[in-house]
């Protein structure tokens, strides 16, 4: 027990000395957490936010206070330069102004903001200790109107085209996406590259196709989306010009053309260039009548119609692409021959007539065999016994049913 004793002394003469040796620090701890936590409780601690501008923009950087007991406000930028000092600007520079100075709040505007301006910026409110908040601020930097390179016009049907589209300085990188006619193209390349400043990037995209007729004319687009233009994407846009072949069609005025009417063959021809004057033959020679039949552009007319018009008709269009043609076969009608018109109802009631006759040819051949088959049974049930009677007589007689009727029976069987 006297031991125990000595040592509780002991702890208590070492913690006397530890205090007097560190008395000073010790009370700045105290002072320290009391003023934390006093300001804490009495809102006195400065508030900022977070903040994103486009490059060229102005930023609005606010720091508040809700009870202050006139503690000086100030602002500087991720160099640590102070920027302003309550109501006094300190650092010369024409694109820093004041917005806002009061106890209670510190606000500053930076126009014409660059990408060098991002950064962490601070806010301290002079208490004892000082205290500070943060506010970072994000610039984006704006992609330059995109372009777009690898056509060159015209391009014939066929050929592999590649279309790249390109646009700089976007920070973050910048969306490219195309669009043909409207409509969104999936399959293409994508490719993202830091620029020089190590700050913003340069994307590309390139859409791979084959040049087809049905592409001529159409727009296509490049759409750069990024959130630094507020919704409104920059746009290239391109008009392809494919050339083509002639794709030729004849189109007839009469469908069941007849002997002393006129017809009206059109050729219609669309290739890129335009085709040149079509070129009508018949049966693969020149039309052999051009009174009858006459050219007009690219119209044949053929008027009083007879069975010598009968043939295959050819029309034929070129460009400096290539050529293409298409054929037409016209048939006369004779309008007086009515058998083309009632063929149909003569086949039916042919039809049904054989019909008729097929089966009533198998109904008398069933019907003789039906009666062929019981009038032998009947004759053969009536002859048994005969092959040991020595007559007719004796036979129908000794037939089944003894001698009943037998009379009847023999004048039946004769």
């Amino acid at each position: 027990m006297h031991r125990k004793k000595n040592n509780n002394t002991s702890n208590h003469y070492f913690l006397i000395c530890l205090f007097l040796c560190y008395r000073e620090e010790i009370v700045n701890l105290f002072f320290s957490f009391f003023f934390f936590f006093s300001d804490l409780f009495q809102g006195q601690f400065p508030l900022t936010q977070n903040v994103t501008v486009v490059e060229g923009g102005t930023a609005n950087l606010t720091c508040r206070v809700d009870q202050n007991d006139n503690t000086s406000l100030q602002w500087s930028n991720p160099a640590q330069q102070t920027l302003y000092f309550d109501d006094k600007k300190a650092l010369r520079d024409n694109r820093i102004e004041l917005v806002r100075a009061s106890w209670h709040e510190l606000s500053i505007s930076v126009s014409d903001v660059s990408l060098s301006d991002e950064g962490q910026y601070t806010c301290s409110l002079f208490t004892m200790p000082v205290k500070t908040s943060k506010a970072f601020l994000t610039v984006l930097g704006v992609p330059e109107k995109p372009q777009i390179t690898g056509f060159t016009s015209p391009v014939m049907e066929g050929e592999r085209m590649q279309l790249t589209c390109k646009t700089s300085g976007s920070k973050p990188a910048a969306d490219i996406r195309w669009f043909k006619n409207d409509k969104e193209v999936k399959d293409v390349k994508y490719l993202k590259e830091e620029d020089a400043n190590r700050k913003t990037f340069t994307v590309s995209s390139t859409m791979d196709f084959l040049a087809d007729r049905n592409d001529d004319g159409a727009v296509v687009s490049c759409r750069v989306d990024h959130e630094s233009l507020n919704s409104t994407p920059q746009i290239a846009m391109q008009v392809l010009e494919i050339h083509y072949t002639p794709l030729v069609k004849i189109i007839s005025s009469n469908s069941w053309p007849e002997e002393g009417q006129s017809i009206i063959l059109t050729c219609e021809s669309k290739g890129k260039p335009v085709p040149e004057p079509v070129l009508w033959t018949k049966d693969g020679g020149e039309l052999p009548d051009p009174e009858r039949m006459v050219v007009n552009g690219r119209v044949l007319s053929i008027s009083f119609l007879n069975k010598t018009d009968n043939g295959t008709y050819r029309c034929e269009a070129k460009n400096p692409i290539g050529r293409n043609s298409t054929e037409y076969v016209l048939i006369v009608h004779d309008p007086n021959a009515l058998a083309g018109q009632t063929g149909p109802d003569h086949a039916l009631i042919g039809g049904i007539v054989a019909v008729v006759v097929f089966v009533t040819l198998c109904s008398i051949i069933l019907l003789g065999r039906y009666l062929a088959r019981h009038k032998g049974t009947y004759l053969t049930n009536e002859a048994k016994g005969a092959e040991d009677a020595p007559d007719a007589d004796t036979a129908i007689i000794n037939a089944e049913g003894s001698q009943v009727n037998a009379e009847e029976k023999k004048e039946y069987f004769i």
